[in-house]
């Protein structure tokens, strides 16, 4: 028989969890959006969690970290209602359902906050996974980090009476 692997659990954002959660940020970005971003544009946007706004923007946001036997190993967060402001899954388990029980947790919380629809501002390299999901490209934006461009995507999903 083969062996019974732990399965992730969800749990809120805590202020203990910040230099955990800029960690996957960074691998995140570091070994997953190469074929998308510079060096540079990923350095830019690495950099962003090694300020305190960081962890502000998190406790800020309903923030959801996926645990694997009580580790972190991704989060999420929903600003006001209606938009997915972060996600982010360490490359460890990239493609193994985390960012999608983080993502159907928020659109539930959307949904139960009267939320009739949700957006996003994907990455180049988060945009397949949103479209798959439902989410409809809407406007293509370029923001500015640390003096690099970063092109990415607002995306919007309208959630129904199942969500």
């Amino acid at each position: 028989m083969g062996q019974t692997l732990p399965k992730p659990g969800l749990r809120p954002f805590l202020p203990d969890d910040v230099p955990v959660l800029a960690a996957i940020f960074a691998a995140s970005i570091e070994e997953l959006t190469g074929d998308d971003y510079s060096e540079a544009q990923q350095q830019a946007w690495m950099e962003t969690a090694e300020s305190e706004e960081f962890g502000k923007r998190l406790a800020a946001d309903l923030t959801l970290v996926a645990t694997l036997e009580g580790s972190p190993i991704g989060f999420a967060s929903l600003r006001g209602n209606d938009h997915i402001r972060m996600l982010y899954v360490h490359p460890g388990v990239s493609g193994q359902g985390v960012a999608t029980m983080l993502v159907d947790a928020l659109e539930k919380l959307a949904g139960g906050r009267g939320a009739t629809s949700l957006s996003v501002d994907a990455s180049d390299t988060a945009q397949g996974f949103f479209a798959k999901r439902g989410y409809t490209a809407q406007q293509r934006n370029s923001v500015t980090i640390n003096d690099e461009w970063l092109a990415n995507t607002t995306m919007k999903k309208t959630l129904g009476a199942g969500q």
